[in-house]
């Protein structure tokens, strides 16, 4: 299984390396060859373009020598500066650099929409991916884990194709280009030039490898104060309450004033390199401008090569640089790029298979035949589950925290496969229809409530998306739930916010019963389905209950047992398997596990 994390970047420190750069580089490769004719474009402004600017500098030279030579001439008195030489000379150095910025213009333009589409279509895919997915990955990973994947790596690969490719393929262009217009210009000089950039790859070298660790440390107890931030935030009410105010503050000036030092001195080792690598460029332009100023002595070259010259050394060094820094952005977005290949390779559900039998006209006869599961294989949960259903049935599933009452539950909805024996609805294996055909047959309210960012009706409507407005209010009369809707500033209409938590507990459970109530679906599952709601409130949910699940098969998952004393039959569970089965009264009167356990809230209750 790929390990999904996503470390943040900062300053310049040390890029995340992917496992396989190759095979990566070649996946990432292989969305780009979709775009050939806009990447044929890219590569042809950004080439035009460096062209371009590189002949600029020699331009300038010649203007600079044309000045020299004219007023070497006004002394001599043998004439002067020909200033239309000079006027025709600037015009097409302005024009140039006006068609090198529309170059540069257009081939940014090109390349950002080329990566914004391999962007869309990677989210795409994750999304539908996502959905596709076993539950089981979703038991080993994180939310943030997933989510990071999905913004994070995106945004560092969308940002790279945008900006890397086209530096890439600039700065080689403009040092190949450089490098042939400086030995045009003196072969000596170039040479001279050309030393200077080890000993500035040195110096980088040497500093980066200073502050990797620091950045590492920076980076990682900004996670860790994020973290406490978003914690003490979160639990804000129980910091009060234990009075941990003072605990919470140390704790922060504790991870603050480590991120302070790692901070402070990464950031130094980082701003040191600037001036330290400007100090080492000087020197050089020091030891070009003596070597081209003996050189104009000779008459090798002309006074307007040495400034010619300068601006390609200095072009040079810039290059080089971008392209140390363009190859650690490449490194981290092949290593984004990498968690996201990985993710969509996974093995997937299968969601649909050949020859699947309909679901059209089941009645609902559900048999459990030694059903054994575990989320784990060496972690048995449900050990050897018998059990028949008939349809229309009101089942109740009961027993201590742990005995695997909800897991019966999600292998019912096919959340999981089995790990040996089967679950037949009618008569036929679960497995020998699609999953998606299954889950339409299930209705499921659940102890915790899931409720998305949008108006009341929109969240009822997700189980039945086509509704009109008068089903919606009927169910929800149904739920006991409309009168509590219209006593709302926007009533239907009013918007739930991201948590839900601008309504109660109680009424986010009323609203997800009438969601299910809507979906009318042939199989109903009840988890604690009454938990969050008060005793007047409960009654009333009962009795749109009993009048849903008639004709229905029902299972009710409860720790309160006096909920489910009509239930037609009560599987009492314990350590993954049926202990015990019968309606209330058989069971009261074998005085048994569930005598215990109904016996036990009874005198809590007294």
């Amino acid at each position: 299984m790929p390990k999904f994390g996503h470390g943040g970047m900062g300053g310049n420190a040390a890029p995340e390396k992917a496992k396989d750069f190759g095979k990566t580089l070649k996946q990432l490769l292989s969305y780009l060859k979709d775009y050939k004719i806009a990447m044929f474009f890219v590569i042809l402004f950004a080439i035009g373009s460096t062209v371009l600017t590189i002949i600029g500098p020699k331009i300038l030279g010649n203007i600079t020598t044309e000045i020299f030579n004219g007023l070497m001439r006004k002394i001599s008195n043998s004439g002067g500066i020909d200033f239309n030489v000079i006027n025709h000379t600037v015009l097409i150095l302005v024009i140039l650099y006006i068609i090198s910025a529309l170059c540069s213009g257009i081939q940014g333009v090109i390349m950002s929409s080329v990566s914004n589409d391999i962007s869309y279509r990677l989210r795409n895919k994750l999304s539908k991916k996502i959905n596709k997915l076993p539950m089981k990955f979703f038991d080993t990973k994180t939310h943030g884990e997933v989510l990071s994947i999905v913004t994070n790596d995106i945004d560092t690969l969308s940002q790279a194709l945008n900006q890397s490719i086209t530096s890439i393929i600039t700065s080689i262009a403009t040092v190949i280009g450089i490098l042939i217009m400086m030995i045009s210009i003196n072969i000596p000089m170039t040479i001279a030039a050309v030393l200077i950039v080890p000993i500035c790859m040195l110096v980088v070298s040497r500093i980066v490898k200073m502050s990797q660790k620091y950045f590492a440390m920076q980076q990682d107890y900004l996670g860790h104060i994020n973290g406490h931030v978003e914690e003490i935030y979160g639990g804000h009410d129980i910091v009060k309450a234990f009075n941990g105010e003072d605990k919470a503050i140390e704790k922060f000036d504790k991870i603050n004033e480590t991120l302070y030092h790692s901070a402070w001195k990464s950031q130094f080792l980082s701003t040191m390199m600037h001036p330290i690598m400007q100090f080492v460029g000087n020197l050089g332009y020091v030891v070009i401008s003596i070597l081209g100023g003996y050189m104009v002595i000779l008459k090798r070259i002309e006074v307007g090569d040495i400034l010619s010259f300068t601006q390609y050394v200095r072009q040079f060094t810039q290059q080089i640089n971008q392209l140390s820094q363009v190859m650690s952005t490449v490194q981290s977005a092949v290593a984004a790029s990498e968690r996201v290949f990985d993710f969509l390779e996974l093995e997937e559900e299968v969601q649909v298979i050949d020859n699947a039998l309909s679901t059209e006209g089941l009645q609902g006869n559900i048999t459990f035949d030694h059903v054994q599961f575990g989320y784990n294989p060496d972690k048995i949960i449900i050990h050897d589950f018998n059990c028949k259903v008939k349809d229309g049935q009101k089942i109740a599933i009961v027993g201590p925290t742990g005995a695997g009452k909800t897991t019966i539950v999600k292998l019912l909805m096919r959340f999981y496969d089995l790990n040996s024996g089967r679950i037949l609805i009618d008569g036929n294996d679960m497995t020998k229809y699609n999953r998606s055909d299954i889950r339409k047959l299930f209705g499921m309210v659940l102890q915790d409530t899931w409720l998305f960012n949008g108006t009341i009706k929109d969240n009822i409507k997700y189980g039945k998306l086509n509704a009109s407005d008068t089903e919606v209010k009927d169910a929800c009369h149904t739920a006991s739930v409309d009168h509590f809707i219209r006593t709302l500033p926007d009533g239907y209409n009013m918007v739930l916010n991201e948590e839900a938590d601008n309504i109660s507990g109680g009424q986010k459970q009323l609203l997800t019963i009438a969601r299910v109530i809507l979906a009318d679906p042939k199989i109903l599952i009840l988890d604690e389905a009454t938990s969050s709601v008060d005793t007047r409130t409960e009654e009333l949910i009962q009795k749109a209950m009993d009048k849903l699940m008639e004709g229905r098969t029902s299972f009710i998952i409860a720790h309160r047992l006096s909920t489910i004393k009509n239930a037609d039959l009560i599987l009492v569970m314990n350590d993954g398997d049926i202990v015990e089965q019968g309606n209330h009264e058989e069971l009261l009167k074998k005085n048994g596990f569930y005598a215990n356990l109904y016996n036990s809230q009874f005198e809590g209750g007294e």
